[in-house]
């Protein structure tokens, strides 16, 4: 295996704990503005953590069918380098925004990513909503890393068990892994040793794949 994993942080709802995810060397910071989660952001708390994060990670905004007009005006209002969008949304729409997209779909469905075929894929729990904690059979993912797409790896990913997650795919890293309700410890909020618990087991399950490699 080569290359290095990227790491998203996801439902961060306090800018402490972007803090304590950019300080443990996460690459992506995820601000959820889907109605009705129990980690769906005000504009005013978006617009704090956006801040907070600054440059060291990429802001990524998470939408389910929103409308138009509702992506505008969280995009007027927050820095963001990427949008992701876990619902329905067609490659039509996917292509008619201006940043970069990571499109959520539930398992490792081959059909549904041939729809995106320039797009970033997010792969969660076949049947559960995003941030369930709930793990599937991460291993399929392997069939789309093979044919070419670029994939994050999600749904009930912890420290204790994405190590398993990453070797389980295949020669192939996958271009990055998310976690939600994996680094928090009470209700939505993360804590540094969380996070930090999490990255690490990453970077580690990266480093021994190189090594067996090299060896």
């Amino acid at each position: 295996m080569t290359g290095s994993i990227r790491i998203k942080i996801c439902g961060i709802t306090h800018p402490d704990d972007a803090q304590a995810a950019i300080d443990a060397g996460a690459d992506l910071i995820g601000l959820n503005f889907v109605p009705g989660s129990a980690r769906e952001l005000d504009l005013k708390t978006a617009e704090k953590i956006a801040e907070r994060v600054g440059n060291q990670a990429e802001r990524v905004a998470v939408f389910q069918n929103a409308e138009d007009a509702e992506i505008t005006r969280v995009v007027r209002r927050i820095e963001l380098e990427r949008l992701q969008f876990h619902g329905d949304e067609t490659e039509e729409q996917v292509e008619a925004v201006d940043l970069p997209v990571i499109k959520a779909l539930r398992g490792a469905d081959l059909e549904a990513a041939e729809e995106f075929p320039a797009t970033m894929l997010l792969l969660d729990h076949p049947s559960e909503g995003g941030g369930s904690g709930v793990a599937w059979d991460w291993s399929d993912a392997g069939l789309l890393i093979e044919r070419g797409f670029d994939v994050i790896i999600a749904g009930g990913l912890n420290a204790e068990n994405v190590g398993k997650a990453i070797n389980g795919v295949g020669d192939i890293f996958p271009w990055g892994v998310d976690v939600t309700s994996g680094v928090e410890v009470e209700g939505t909020r993360k804590t540094p040793e969380s996070i930090a618990a999490f990255i690490a087991a990453v970077r580690r399950a990266e480093e021994l794949e190189e090594a067996a490699e090299e060896g």
